[in-house]
């Protein structure tokens, strides 16, 4: 009876679960879109219920659709968009609110009041993170002040926090384990990535009390078996990493200096660093890539908010396109913006700007600007942003990078890997299997549960598919990032802080 690995691929915009064999090829796959819910301008969440069902629908789709039963699954490994934000009873397992996104931008005042504090060094130094309302540490602190009842609860341990993969496994396994990794931890703005504890200092000031954390393991091992009707036997859970760690692992980055980007709903580029943090210089996230058999391994990683999410845009907020693949036809019918530019900080910027109150832009339009225009303009908007980042990694690395690895939905499209290669420089490197997000969950869990050997065993599936080469002349990119640089400054600062 031949095995498999299931991965848990529960992203902002919709849960997929993905079958892999042992020569990591994707045997099946399923996907269920949830509904996205917008309260107040730059208020983002979801209804964790949702999540749950829609995961847990599209699992079974997957095992059924591929004609086996649950004996045969080896382990699941979860991946999951990370710092959302979930709380819920304890007793009931009832979430108290919905859940409240990594976009969602709420706790941007209490973000400055902390900053104001004079904070942002110890938080910086203890978490590798800068104060955010993109963390999920301030976002418990709303729904403990906001919501009826809950500061009671809490201090009584009647609450649980989780990010979604938390939130997952303790409805995988009804109510018997409430857990994270180190990935999933390291984004909350709580946890010590030096001693790898949650930090009582940073609970105590942000009002949350330790009993709502879940413990931390390492993002490979058994954690617990599923104990829920969609599979017929106990299945080992044994992988759990934050997406765009799953994505760094997924993409074999192993060694320091490799450096992955994610065109997902946001872009996230990560640089392995190795194994001791290393704190940016250049406002750049130090974070956790992964803890396997004791050994942790860190990363730089710089966030951009708006990527696909741009393309998505265009496709529901203008209608300009019906499905998000057509804008790369569309983009090809100019050969370039028309000197149009697309600043996509729909929900401020992340790095290296960190503005929580930039908003999106289009600059630059004139009587000829037709749909292929914007649409050139946004898919530049999402490679001008990459290239913002990478130039400060590479700064505060001081690592020459070779190449730069790509993955998620957008990667697909040619024409934007195309415009990235040329702004960079530097080759983009697509591999044949653009799930590395769900692979690598699969990896941390195959290593778990013996369904792989080793990790020389893995390095040896990745493939190439496509490397994109400079096209583009040198005055062209220094004339387009200087036009860019320009529509970034008169972007940031949009929404004023009242």
């Amino acid at each position: 009876m031949e095995h498999y690995m299931l991965a848990f691929d529960q992203g902002t915009t919709s849960s997929r679960a993905l079958i892999f064999d042992r020569s990591g090829n994707i045997r099946a796959v399923a996907q269920k879109e949830f509904k996205q819910i917008f309260p107040q301008p730059g208020w983002v969440e979801h209804d964790p219920h949702e999540i749950w069902s829609s995961q847990a629908a599209v699992a079974a789709e997957a095992i059924t659709s591929l004609g086996i039963n649950g004996k045969q699954i080896a382990g699941i490994g979860i991946t999951n968009q990370r710092e959302t934000t979930v709380v819920w009873d304890r007793k009931t397992g009832e979430p108290i609110y919905n859940a409240i996104v990594w976009q969602d931008r709420r706790t941007a005042n209490y973000c400055d009041t902390l900053k104001a504090k004079g904070l942002a060094e110890t938080i910086k130094a203890k978490t590798g993170l800068v104060i955010d309302a993109y963390f999920s540490g301030t976002k418990i602190n709303w729904i403990l002040n906001n919501v009826g009842g809950a500061r009671e609860k809490a201090n009584k341990g009647q609450l649980a926090f989780g990010t979604i993969d938390s939130w997952l496994i303790w409805k995988l396994t009804q109510g018997r384990r409430h857990v994270t990794d180190v990935t999933n931890a390291s984004r909350t703005m709580l946890y010590n990535i030096n001693d790898l504890t949650w930090d009582n200092e940073l609970l105590e000031l942000m009002d949350i009390p330790h009993s709502m954390m879940p413990d931390v393991a390492s993002s490979s091992e058994i954690y617990d078996h599923t104990n829920t009707t969609i599979f017929a036997s106990k299945v080992p859970i044994a992988g759990i990493a934050g997406d765009q760690q799953a994505a760094l692992f997924g993409q074999m980055c192993t060694e320091e200096g490799m450096v992955k980007n994610t065109y997902g709903t946001g872009c996230f580029m990560l640089m392995n660093t190795g194994q001791k943090p290393f704190i940016s210089k250049n406002n750049l996230l130090t974070t956790i890539a992964w803890q396997i058999n004791g050994q942790t391994t860190y990363a730089l990683e710089g966030s951009i908010f708006m990527g696909g999410a741009t393309v998505q845009w265009l496709r529901d907020g203008l209608g300009i396109i019906k499905t998000s693949p057509e804008i790369e036809e569309l983009a090809l019918k100019v050969n370039d913006s028309g000197d149009l530019f697309f600043v996509p900080s729909f929900t401020g910027m992340g790095a290296p700007h960190w503005d929580q109150y930039a908003r999106g832009m289009m600059i630059g339009l004139n009587r000829g600007t037709t749909r292929a225009h914007i649409a050139r303009a946004a898919l530049d908007g999402i490679a001008l942003q990459t290239m913002d980042v990478l130039e400060v990694m590479v700064k505060d690395a001081n690592i020459p990078i070779k190449e730069l690895r790509v993955d998620g939905g957008a990667s697909a499209n040619n024409l934007l890997m195309q415009i990235q290669a040329d702004l960079l420089g530097i080759p983009v490197v697509r591999p044949q299997v653009i799930e590395t997000t769900a692979m690598g969950a699969a990896y941390l869990a195959g290593l778990a549960v013996g369904y792989w050997n080793d990790l020389d065993e893995i390095k040896q599936q990745w493939q190439l598919d496509r490397s994109f080469e400079k096209e583009m002349d040198d005055a062209t990119v220094a004339a387009k990032k200087s036009k860019w640089q320009d529509a970034v400054l008169r972007a940031k600062s949009w929404i004023k802080n009242d």
